[in-house]
């Protein structure tokens, strides 16, 4: 197996979605490709960082405050860049 190879069917692998055979073919991979193996373990890490985070409110003011920053910016690239 190529590691693009193993690219396309890491969301598969992850998922647990996969037969048996292209399962242990990745399993192979993973266990003589560092590079692959570093983004298998860093994308599995990160899956269970975010599915343990819980939501967290943010106070009105900064809400507020948020909002008009990134409405602010959206009007500046719309206006386009000015002429000096």
């Amino acid at each position: 197996m190529k590691c693009s190879e193993f690219l396309q069917e890491l969301t598969n692998y992850l998922d647990g979605v996969m037969d048996e055979r292209t399962k242990a073919e990745l399993e192979d991979h993973l266990a003589w490709c560092h590079n692959c193996y570093v983004v298998c373990d860093t994308t599995k890490k990160t899956i269970e960082i975010y599915r343990d985070s819980q939501l967290y409110e943010l106070p009105e003011d900064l809400r507020g405050r948020l909002r008009a920053a990134i409405m602010a910016k959206c009007q500046r690239k719309k206006a386009g860049p000015q002429s000096v």
